[in-house]
């Protein structure tokens, strides 16, 4: 009896190694396909990035996330945004262009939405100009329209003080800015994480949505004469019609801005949103973006 049980402990102890054997092969094969279908963390040119799931804020990526930099024209965003919270905006009301308006084009050759002096302009329309062209002139507009004050300087001034009120609001701790459109005094700057969530914000306005997907756009404005005229409008964003999904937001660049881009994406019903700042190129920061966008919709 002794035996047959001896016999029945080595039986049992050998078929105890063999599946444990077998347990930890599988375990094995189970970890190498995790570990193969993560995708791999993608390079990019630029020398900050970052890309969070906008449903659930979760940060997929970043690439000194934190750094202050020049914004260049992605602070349009915020001048977006700032104009869209105004209480009871009235999107038809019209803006008579200023000859201080091109003249501020002129002196700093400026991105422009060719807005002609004397015309009237509707407040969505100035949006349109904002987003799609980069119009520093819309800007201008639209600061000079929202701020408050008896003098353009002083409601210009009231204005900047509104984009970095928002900010605070939005817990933004490395965002300030000096101007309306990025072109400021050396004291305009966000990192990617603020200026992703500043985009985030400003994704949930309707509005805002339905304008920086606009691939182009022709709006139809009065003229000073009473009469009207067609402006046409380009988006300056390569990602529409360029990636599968994309839905804005804002191109950028400046002398210490290099290039930017803010970007967003919708694929399967889920949202991306990020920045890459101070990319090397206009094409580069193309395929920094939409390395970033491939990263995120695989993780």
């Amino acid at each position: 009896m002794k035996l047959g049980l001896k016999g029945m402990n080595r039986a049992s102890v050998s078929a105890t190694v063999a599946l444990t054997a077998s347990a930890v092969l599988a375990g094995s094969a189970l970890a190498s396909t995790a570990q193969a279908a993560a995708p791999p963390t993608p390079s990019i040119t630029a020398k900050g990035g970052f890309v969070m799931n906008s449903g659930t804020s979760k940060a997929l990526y970043g690439k000194a996330a934190d750094t202050r930099r020049s914004t260049g024209s992605t602070t349009k965003i915020m001048t977006a945004k700032v104009v869209l919270a105004q209480k009871n905006l009235n999107l038809d009301s019209k803006v008579t262009i200023q000859k201080a308006y091109s003249d501020y084009i002129v002196k700093n050759t400026a991105s422009s939405a060719r807005l002609i002096v004397g015309d009237k302009v509707t407040v969505r329309q100035l949006l349109y100009g904002l987003m799609l062209p980069s119009g520093c002139d819309a800007a201008y507009a639209l600061a000079d329209k929202f701020g408050s004050g008896s003098t353009r300087a002083a409601r210009v001034k009231s204005f900047i003080g509104k984009m970095n009120a928002s900010a605070k609001s939005l817990g933004l701790k490395n965002t300030r800015f000096d101007s309306f459109d990025g072109i400021g005094s050396g004291s305009n700057y966000s990192t990617p994480r603020d200026l992703t969530k500043i985009a985030a914000s400003a994704m949930k306005n309707s509005t805002f949505r339905a304008i920086v997907k606009t691939k182009s756009t022709k709006q139809k404005v009065t003229t000073k004469s009473g009469g009207y005229r067609y402006m046409s409008w380009s988006n300056t964003n390569p990602l529409l019609g360029g990636y599968s999904g994309a839905i804005g937001v804002k191109t950028g660049s400046g002398p210490s801005a290099k290039y930017c881009l803010v970007f967003a994406a919708t694929r399967n019903g889920k949202t991306l949103i990020g920045t890459v700042l101070t990319s090397t190129s206009a094409a580069n920061r193309t395929t920094d973006a939409k390395k970033l966008l491939d990263y995120g919709f695989k993780k």
